[in-house]
């Protein structure tokens, strides 16, 4: 049984890696709004995906591999929290150059600007923390995913059902649980991390739709 719980609690943290996140973020903002808004250029769809991918992803992962040859890192988990300030500056470079591409070059729509944005003040704020207290980084990036569909529901005047509030708030949990599990973290820790993470995503969007 223990084996069954490692085995599913490993399987939860490599599925919502940090740096997975904003993809799957992002192929489910171009799937909704191209059913629910208006059809959207396919070019375009490729493009922003891609491009999130290799900035969010590919790239900062590419570099925390050069830091565990060089025995800078120990894994890609990096549980250590005195190895993340660099690997985290490496994220955050590539967060930057995302919002760029988002607001400057692919004029994506405001919420999904705001949200990217959010995104990279959060990765900069969890780097900042994790210089004094080990925040869940993994957390904050579920949440930072959960912000992002409130802002997206808001941009378009639409209200989450019932199944789509419990869908991610189970998921949540169950990735708290996985961390906790694992002892990679303590309860404040994943519970700031995902506080974090949806404040981020969501106020930004949130405090322009109401106050601008």
């Amino acid at each position: 049984m223990n084996r069954i719980l490692h085995i599913l609690a490993k399987t939860m943290s490599v599925v919502f890696y940090p740096l997975f996140v904003p993809t799957y973020g992002i192929a489910l903002f171009c799937y909704a709004y191209a059913t629910q808004v208006q059809p959207m250029n396919v070019v375009w769809i490729a493009v922003t995906i891609g491009g999130t991918f290799v900035l969010t992803c590919l790239l900062p992962i590419t570099a925390i591999g050069i830091l565990i040859k060089k025995g800078e890192v120990k894994d890609l988990y990096i549980n250590d929290p005195r190895e993340r300030t660099v690997p985290y500056l490496y994220a955050a470079m590539g967060f930057v150059f995302w919002s760029y591409l988002l607001l400057k070059i692919l004029h994506a729509p405001l919420a999904l600007s705001c949200v990217a944005v959010g995104a990279t003040a959060a990765i900069g704020i969890v780097t900042l923390i994790n210089r004094r207290w080990k925040i869940s980084a993994h957390l904050a990036g579920l949440g930072g995913l959960i912000g992002g569909i409130f802002s997206y529901c808001l941009s378009i005047g639409a209200i989450p059902t019932w199944g789509t509030l419990f869908l991610w708030l189970a998921l949540s949990l169950a990735l708290m649980v996985a961390r906790l599990y694992l002892d990679a973290h303590t309860p404040a820790q994943v519970c700031a991390g995902w506080l974090l993470g949806l404040a981020c995503t969501f106020l930004p969007y949130c405090l322009l739709y109401y106050v601008g």
